[in-house]
């Protein structure tokens, strides 16, 4: 059984690999490895997958924008299951740089929609984000509710993936399963993510900018309940039955949140990473940022009932396992 990961490199992408290879698929990885962030990162990813695969994890540079790139990396292997993670990530930067989104967001995604059309995937699960809900008010977010009203450009390229999918769904009776993540953190994650930037200064003894003036709370999810959801979802693809599915599709194509559905005030979560880092917290309030929410909060209902999905891991165990990754990954 061979899976493709696309964005293999990235923070899910790699851990997602590293599970479907130490249950024993065969997991072919692909990432153009691009420069949001360090790229040393990416690699040092890459690195403790192939050591801890061996020979069930290949990889792939390659972007899923270029077709013909793509067709290329995975030649004639015939695939069970897609898990399509690349994206261009991040709402602030989607100020700066909005056409790396339509390159990689949209054409990358319908890339890999033709890629499962063309190659009878069975079950393509993908990566939306919590960002769709934009400025919906009722919380708890969940699947049923409308998200036509998107804050950043990153958020309406998400929402684009998932009207693409249902597209596909009706006319190839394609079975997808769109992944709405919320804040996910945890070893191997990215720089530009809060546990990484707030650690970085508390460590520093640099003032951490905190937005809204405090007022913010996350829906903060360990990466190991995330990857549980995602294979978990891989796995049992909806089926083509006409029944309605999670998100309200007739089509073979369900949505689902994946949080950790407990939404926790940003002034806890520094507090448990200064407590984990030994050191105290600076907090530099800041207006709140263009694009940007809130809360967050997953109403999970559904996706506990199809797939079982229960979270397992507390901010209280979860920052402290990011906080001592994070010094040994720059331990000297």
């Amino acid at each position: 059984m061979t899976i493709l990961v696309t964005g293999a490199a990235g923070f899910i992408g790699f851990h997602v690999a590293r599970a479907l290879a130490r249950r024993g698929d065969r997991v072919i990885g692909v990432d153009n490895l691009n420069d949001y962030y360090p790229v040393s990162l990416k690699h040092a990813r890459l690195a403790a997958l192939a050591a801890g695969a061996g020979d069930r994890f290949r990889f792939a540079a390659a972007d899923i924008a270029d077709e013909q790139a793509l067709d290329a990396a995975l030649g004639a292997t015939e695939l069970a299951g897609i898990v399509h993670l690349a994206a261009q990530a991040g709402v602030r930067y989607s100020l700066e740089n909005p056409r790396a989104y339509a390159r990689s967001n949209l054409v990358g995604h319908l890339n890999i929609l033709e890629l499962a059309r063309a190659r009878r995937v069975a079950s393509t699960a993908y990566a939306s984000s919590s960002s769709v809900y934009g400025g919906n008010t009722t919380l708890p977010f969940r699947v049923e509710d409308r998200v036509d009203h998107p804050l950043s450009l990153y958020a309406a390229t998400k929402k684009a993936d998932e009207l693409m999918s249902e597209t596909y769904a009706h006319l190839y009776r394609l079975p997808l399963t769109g992944l709405r993540f919320f804040t996910v953190y945890g070893p191997w994650g990215r720089p530009d993510m809060a546990m990484w930037i707030f650690t970085r200064a508390i460590l520093a003894g640099q003032p951490i900018p905190v937005f809204n003036h405090g007022r913010m709370s996350r829906d903060f999810t360990y990466i190991d309940d995330i990857v549980a959801g995602v294979i978990a979802c891989l796995d049992m693809p909806p089926a083509d039955d006409g029944a309605v599915k999670a998100g309200g599709s007739n089509t073979p194509h369900a949505l689902y949140n994946i949080g950790n559905h407990r939404p926790e005030q940003l002034e806890r979560v520094i507090a448990l990473l200064a407590e984990a880092c030994g050191r105290e917290a600076i907090i530099d309030y800041q207006p709140m940022q263009p694009g940007d929410v809130p809360a967050t909060y997953a109403d999970i209902d559904a996706i506990a009932r199809d797939h079982g999905y229960a979270p397992t891991t507390p901010i209280d165990i979860g920052i402290p396992a990011f906080v001592d990754w994070y010094r040994d990954h720059h331990r000297p």
